[in-house]
Formats: structure tokens, sequence, C-alpha cells
């Protein structure tokens, strides 16, 4: 990690506990279809490949189902539509978060979210809950270009915004979703211990993994 200039941070699980609020949003779509509520320990294990993954889940309760066509495109609907009416109401930023973008920030280091929550929403929430574009200014959704994480398209975007390479990147994130993109962008990667990862134990993904993003400013200067 030496000579890291520019981080890019995953939002849901790894700055933001958005969980409860996206689980209220969920379950109101659902019931709207006449389905039934899926709660919020389902929603953890769920979320972290964009809005339409976590609706095709909740509509067949599996981790790969694919319903119709058009109650995917109506459970997308739905959701989005709870979700904006109720972005950050239980939604909060987990311990250290913003005492390390602060210092990030203070120290000269260029920040970036690089997420597949949709970009109108990621904006929305990162202003609410207090790290907005003074402190974060490039933000890349999950709709923001064609691809998404794990592709490298979104990390190359946001480099290219903040002027860095690839070299100069650490990307921050919860998920094998973040280290896959991470590896397909050539970037850095960290993971933090507490996040989203729907499929196991990110302590054995072989990373280096965080209890709280305050452990960054340790790593970025044990590495100078």
């Amino acid at each position: 990690m030496k000579g890291i200039t520019t981080l890019l941070f995953d939002l849901d699980g790894t700055l933001v506990d958005s969980a409860p609020d996206i689980a209220v949003a969920m379950d109101k779509a659902l019931l709207a279809m006449g389905r039934e509520s899926r709660g919020e320990a389902l929603a953890r294990k769920w979320i972290g490949n964009g809005a339409q993954k976590l609706m095709d889940r909740a509509l067949t309760g599996t981790m790969d189902g694919m319903p119709p066509e058009a109650d995917r495109q109506r459970a997308l609907a739905l959701f989005l539509e709870a979700y904006r009416e109720a972005l950050c109401v239980r939604s909060v930023l987990y311990p250290g978060v913003r005492e390390c973008v602060d210092q990030l920030h203070a120290e000269g280091y260029r920040l970036g979210c690089v997420t597949n929550k949709p970009e109108d929403l990621s904006r929305d929430l990162l202003r609410e809950i207090g790290l907005g574009p003074e402190l974060i200014p490039v933000v890349v959704g999950g709709d923001s270009l064609p691809q998404k994480k794990p592709d490298p398209a979104p990390l190359r975007h946001a480099m290219q915004a903040l002027g860095a390479t690839a070299e100069q990147t650490l990307m921050v994130g919860d998920s094998i979703t973040d280290i896959r993109a991470a590896a397909n962008a050539g970037t850095a990667i960290a993971c933090v211990s507490y996040g989203y990862n729907p499929t196991g134990n990110i302590r054995e993904c072989g990373v280096p993994v965080i209890d709280k993003l305050t452990e960054l400013q340790q790593i970025l200067r044990e590495a100078a």
C-alpha cells in the first residue's frame, strides 16, 4: 500500500449501516405486491449487489433466484419509491467512520465512494448522514455506468475523476464483490469486518481486515 493518495469507499456496510432503512423499504414493496415481509436479518444477508438483486432475492428467498421479469420491475420500482421516502431514518455511520474521513480529508487524501446503490440515493444518503461532497466529492453508483462492481469500470471511473492511478488507490469495502472489483481494477484493498458479505467470513478472503475504519490511518502510516 505504499504511495496511496486516494481511497475509494463502498457505502452500505462500510461507511453506513443502512440495513434498517433498506429492510423497511424492501418489506413495504413486498407487502404492496401481496408477498410476505422478509425482515432485517435477511436484508443484511442480501445487500451488496444493487437494488435489483436485493429485490430478486427478496422475491425468491434465495441468493440467485430469478423472478418473472414483470415482478422484478414492479418490485424494484416499489422498493426505490419506498426507500426514497425514508432514506436515512435509522441508518447510522459505523463507529470511527466520521473520525477517519475527517482525518483523511484533513491530511489531503482524495476520497470517493464506489457503490452498487443507485447514484442519486448514494449522494443523498451521504449528504444526509454528514459525508457530503465537501468530504467525498466523487460518487459512482450502480447506475452511473453500464457496469457494476465487481467490474473494474466503476473504480476506474472514480480514479479518473480524482486524478489517481490504480497504484495510488486503496479500495475499502466489506465484501467479496469489493475484493474482486479491486483485483480487477488493480488497486489495493482492505475490508471491514462488520459489513454485509453474503458469501461468508471476510477474514477467510486473504485480504487485510480491520474492525474499525480508524485503523486505516495506522495502515497508511506504516506503508508510507
